[in-house]
């Protein structure tokens, strides 16, 4: 039934002439392509490496549109509200948006209230996690909203691509508390 009436949705945004998401995100149990970039972390810039970060342990790797905007930061308030449980589970988080790091700078001390990373996200990191926004049938050149947990190993554990944000950390917290479980 939930398909049934997202696939109507969609076909009713589709015939006002409204945007839909493209969905090509990355499928679970593949290898989360490898990267390094600038983030900001309570107002602050410094480097992020994937692999350095998945050698502490999970990384919940979250693609968000636009900094300041109403989704975006009830969505990176909500991450911040949950820091730590998810740092209780071993878990990095750091949201990705193509905004510049001098405006990242600042989210990531007023709306991640100093509680975890955001960094650039290039066109071909976008290109390369295949999350970016198609709007009118073009690439709009900002990130849709997904999230990627990644395991240790690399792999992906969950895609979870829905421009509400609302669903977003509940499901990356429940995926970073599986693969704990499955560790013991």
């Amino acid at each position: 039934m939930t398909r049934i009436l997202k696939t109507i949705a969609m076909g009713a945004a589709l015939a006002l002439g409204l945007s839909a998401p493209a969905s090509a995100e990355l499928s679970k149990g593949a290898f989360a392509p490898g990267f390094s970039t600038q983030v900001a972390l309570a107002g602050k810039q410094s480097g992020f490496s994937l692999r350095a970060a998945l050698a502490k342990g999970p990384v919940v790797l979250y693609f968000y549109p636009k900094a300041f905007t109403k989704g975006c930061t009830l969505e990176a308030n909500a991450f911040a509200e949950a820091m730590d449980e998810f740092k209780a589970a071993g878990a990095t988080v750091v949201g990705m948006s193509n905004d510049d790091i001098a405006t990242l700078k600042r989210f990531s001390t007023e709306e991640c209230r100093d509680a975890f990373a955001v960094g650039v996200a290039s066109p071909q990191l976008i290109k390369a996690y295949d999350v970016a926004l198609i709007r009118d049938g073009k690439d709009s050149g900002v990130a849709n909203r997904t999230s990627y947990v990644i395991a240790q190993n690399g792999k992906i554990v969950l895609v979870h691509s829905d421009l509400d944000y609302r669903d977003h950390v509940r499901l990356t917290l429940d995926a970073v508390r599986q693969l704990n479980k499955g560790r013991r």
